[in-house]
C-alpha cells in the first residue's frame, strides 16, 4: 500500500479528479494548503504599495491506494496537472510513501481491504 500526496494547481483539480476516475480512482482527501518552491511566492499592489505574498495556494490530493494503482494514479495526476504540453514552474509535486497500514473504521477492516 502507498499513500500518494499531490500538490497541485487550485484549477487543475477538476481535470486531475476526472483522470483519477478514469483509472478507477474513486477516494481521495482534498485540503488547501499554502506554500511555495520555485516560484518564491508573488508580488502584488495593496494600497499603492507593492506587497510580497510569500506563499501560493495550492491543493494537496491524499490517496490511499494498493500497489498495482500507484502508477496508473501517478500518471493520471501528472497528465491533468501539468499545464500545456510542457507544463511550468508551479505545477506542484508528487510524493509516494509506504503507507503500513489502513484501517476501515465502520467494519475494522485492515490493509489493502481497507482501503
Amino acid at each position: 500500500m502507498k499513500l500518494i500526496l499531490a500538490i497541485i494547481q487550485p484549477s487543475k483539480l477538476e481535470a486531475v479528479k476526472e483522470a483519477l476516475n478514469t483509472v478507477e480512482v474513486f477516494r481521495l482527501t482534498v485540503v488547501d494548503v499554502y506554500g511555495f518552491g520555485r516560484q518564491r511566492g508573488e508580488s502584488e499592489a495593496f494600497r499603492g504599495h507593492e506587497v510580497s505574498v510569500n506563499l501560493v495556494r495550492k491543493v494537496q490530493l491524499q490517496i490511499a491506494v494498493n500497489e498495482d494503482f500507484v502508477e496508473p494514479t501517478v500518471k493520471a495526476i501528472m497528465e491533468a496537472g501539468r499545464t500545456g504540453t510542457e507544463g511550468r514552474i508551479g505545477d506542484g509535486k508528487i510524493f509516494i510513501l509506504p503507507l503500513e497500514d489502513c484501517i476501515r473504521i465502520r467494519t475494522g477492516e485492515r490493509g489493502p481491504e481497507a482501503i
